[in-house]
């Protein structure tokens, strides 16, 4: 029996709570042996319910790195801070999934990228949207050819009013933006997944400070301060491929619109098309007909049915493991994180300097 992988933690906040270690505490290859939190106390409380007896509890991310029994080190921080804490744990001789983004800037995310190369250590970002059961059927579909060369798409992270008022999401230094580092970011990489294209050329983006500056008493997440919102509260991106695809990225965490939608694309094809938005759905034309069809997703609702599902943040741990164990790549590659990263720093950019920004 091959012995089991040892994880650390850096980081004990709500994402790692309630997305890495549920799905690694259910995996027999792993033991969770560390963990890491500026706040000893949530560094405490996670090993409680997620350590083995013995887990060691850190307050300096450096000090776990130093512990060369620790095989696989995910970084649940916040996105200031990915590129130092990633590269410290690759240089250290484990294998990293970083929360997305994957850095704050594309240097930095190249500078991971780099040192994950030169230590021959795994690498990979935690866009867990490309888990869930619409995505991978959706994903399988295309690689079948079922949409035909796809050139046109919508990258859509749209919310009326849910702005993340905990943490550090407001603080532009810490953060490096609002919802289009944040949500946009899954929309994108989903989107660009989906089309395996990851060849950008033009790049022309809006970033808007409209509705944060006003106090939101309706937010989904409490009323925020406007002095503390330094991010952008919508953003938009228009891109065009190497190819001559179209992508648009459309991202909020407030804007007064009622079409909403997180961690959704709508693909157009010569074959045919799809879209998340009311459930997966895939058209096209047959037989001298236009045709839609609803795909059902949910077979635990059928009756007499008795398998078991496993939801997209487990199944992404668990292939990241199996990608160690099994010497594999992971199902989100770094250098495809990198192109995410890139166009959403071109959109910023696109934004601030109120022309197109060109790729080479």
């Amino acid at each position: 029996m091959k012995r089991k992988l040892k994880v650390g933690i850096i980081g004990c906040g709500a994402i790692a709570v309630k997305k890495h270690l549920p799905g690694l505490q259910k995996l027999n290859s792993v033991d969770i042996v560390a963990f890491c939190n500026r706040n000893i106390l949530k560094a405490k409380t996670a090993a409680r319910e997620f350590g083995t007896a013995d887990a060691k509890i850190y307050g300096d991310y450096r000090e776990m790195l130093k512990d060369a029994t620790i095989d696989v080190v995910h970084v649940c921080t916040p996105n200031a801070s990915h590129a130092e804490i990633t590269i410290a744990a690759l240089e250290a001789g484990k294998h990293v999934m970083c929360e997305k983004p994957m850095a704050k800037t594309s240097e930095e995310a190249k500078r991971m990228l780099a040192v994950a190369e030169k230590t021959n250590k795994k690498l990979s970002i935690g866009y867990n949207n490309r888990f869930r059961a619409d995505s991978q059927y959706l994903y399988k579909a295309v690689k079948r050819g079922d949409l035909g060369e796809i050139y046109y798409a919508k990258a859509l992270a749209l919310r009326r009013r849910a702005v993340p008022t905990w943490g550090v999401f407001l603080d532009a230094e810490k953060q490096g933006g609002g919802p289009l580092i944040d949500i946009g970011s899954h929309a994108l990489d989903l989107t660009l997944w989906m089309m395996d294209n990851y060849k950008p050329h033009v790049v022309m983006g809006s970033v808007y400070h409209k509705l944060g500056r006003k106090r939101g008493a309706a937010n989904a997440f409490g009323p925020w301060d406007p002095q503390a919102f330094e991010v952008e509260d919508s953003a938009f991106g228009f891109i065009k491929m190497h190819n001559g695809a179209t992508v648009t990225l459309e991202s909020s965490w407030a804007l007064n619109t009622l079409d909403v939608g997180e961690g959704k694309c709508s693909l157009s094809g010569t074959e045919g098309g799809s879209d998340m938005m009311d459930g997966l759905r895939i058209h096209g034309e047959d037989f001298g007909k236009l045709y839609t069809t609803n795909v059902e997703l949910n077979p635990e609702n059928v009756a007499f049915f008795e398998g078991k599902t496993e939801n997209a943040e487990d199944l992404e741990m668990r292939t990241w493991i199996e990608a160690i164990l099994n010497d594999s790549e992971p199902v989100v590659k770094a250098g495809e994180a990198l192109v995410v990263t890139q166009i959403l720093e071109a959109i910023y950019e696109s934004a601030k300097i109120g022309r197109a920004v060109y790729f080479d």
